[in-house]
């Protein structure tokens, strides 16, 4: 990833933060993808100051990820400087999946106020010390966080109905009847 040796960062990482536990993780094919660096939960505060005193100067993103069994945030962090550029993803694994919970790192990277607002809002991810944390996206008082595998549209919002047929289009109304099939296939199974 454009001049960074993940290896010799994930050392780097673990050299100034004791506690980070930083592997690096590899493409599993040769078909392409980026190695990136997987640190611990309770470490990223300490390993976000750590990469901005290195010379990583920018937070390009932050994204979640739900793997069923676990919740994942991702980073995106830059180094902007023309005789050494770089680029790469740092990633920390959350298993609580009922109270996930990571540190901001929004007070050593501003731009990720309103990034880890929208990783709460779409994944329920709480970010600690955050100065803000509310949704960003949806209404304060919606149930739920929608990109999460077990989220379950409401039926009804402020009585209105979230989803009506007359207004889905063939591929939501492909995907409700799928998750219908899903639901009963589960229950029939569970009794």
């Amino acid at each position: 990833m454009l001049n960074i040796d993940v290896e010799s960062l994930a050392k780097t990482i673990n050299s100034k933060v004791s506690s980070a536990a930083a592997k690096v993780h590899k493409p599993v094919t040769d078909g392409g993808g980026d190695s990136l660096i997987e640190v611990a939960a309770e470490s990223i505060h300490a390993v976000a100051e750590a990469l901005k005193n290195d010379g990583f100067n920018v937070l390009q993103v932050i994204s979640g990820v739900d793997y069923v069994d676990f919740l994942e945030v991702n980073y995106m962090f830059a180094r902007f400087d023309l005789n050494n550029p770089g680029q790469f993803t740092l990633k920390v694994r959350l298993k609580d999946r009922v109270n996930p919970a990571v540190d901001t790192i929004s007070d050593v990277y501003p731009a990720a106020d309103w990034q880890e607002r929208e990783c709460y809002d779409m994944l329920g991810v709480k970010f600690n010390n955050h100065p803000d944390l509310r949704r960003i996206l949806c209404p304060d008082d919606w149930e739920g966080f929608p990109l999460r595998k077990d989220y379950e549209v409401q039926e009804y919002y402020r009585d209105m109905k979230v989803n009506p047929d007359e207004k889905m289009n063939l591929a939501d109304r492909e995907f409700a009847k799928r998750q219908e099939e899903i639901n009963n296939a589960q229950n029939k199974a569970s009794h």
